[in-house]
């Protein structure tokens, strides 16, 4: 059984939709933000010094980063969502799963946190704002005419991808980028992206 420690509105959303669209069993253990700091709850350090999510329990082993978690799975459960490695295919898969957290996710952290500094951080707001535009303008690129990255079926660089894509779109940011809109559109009307939700949700008490 397949274990994964999920924290509400974060990108752990993302390795429940995959378990999905896998079809692979799991339980999911909730952990819910502080409704003040917006911040992990402690319980989230006993399992990693880090305190983040997603965290999955495979075979008795935590594994944790996202794109780590993905690939692992795709190559155990689903090898065909990763293009074969002696591809040029491959090699951009590589590098999308990469962006997608080493390079997109930094600017989109960066006017989060600085939003809420107010005035103070307006001289940083025109450079994030610019690397903002240029990674979302990117990712509306890199998208195949299926509507999809590196294959024309679900991968994993759809999964990887999908969260900054959702946050364009929280950005109000549709007509900018209709591509990215169109793929957010496509994965949140898939049943399994719809049976993640359900499942990420907490039960009641």
């Amino acid at each position: 059984m397949i274990t994964v420690h999920h924290l509400n509105r974060s990108r752990s959303h993302r390795i429940l939709w995959l378990l999905e669209e896998l079809g692979q069993p799991y339980t999911v253990k909730h952990y819910t933000r502080d409704t003040v700091t917006n911040l992990a709850p402690p319980e989230l350090t006993a399992v990693h010094p880090l305190g983040k999510s997603p965290m999955v329990e495979l075979d008795g082993r935590l594994i944790v980063e996202s794109a780590a978690i993905t690939e692992i799975l795709c190559q155990r459960f689903a090898p065909q969502m990763i293009p074969t490695t002696d591809t040029d295919a491959y090699i951009t898969h590589q590098e999308l799963m990469h962006f997608a957290e080493g390079s997109m996710m930094t600017p989109i952290l960066l006017r989060l946190y600085t939003d809420r500094l107010g005035d103070a951080a307006a001289p940083l707001h025109p450079r994030i704002k610019h690397q903002i535009d240029s990674h979302f303008a990117h990712m509306e690129a890199a998208l195949r005419p299926s509507g999809h990255y590196v294959l024309d079926d679900i991968s994993a660089a759809d999964i990887m991808l999908s969260f900054p894509a959702e946050v364009a779109m929280r950005q109000n940011r549709a007509t900018d980028f209709p591509r990215l809109a169109a793929f957010v559109a496509a994965n949140q009307a898939r049943p399994a992206y719809l049976r993640a939700v359900a499942a990420g949700t907490p039960p009641q008490s």
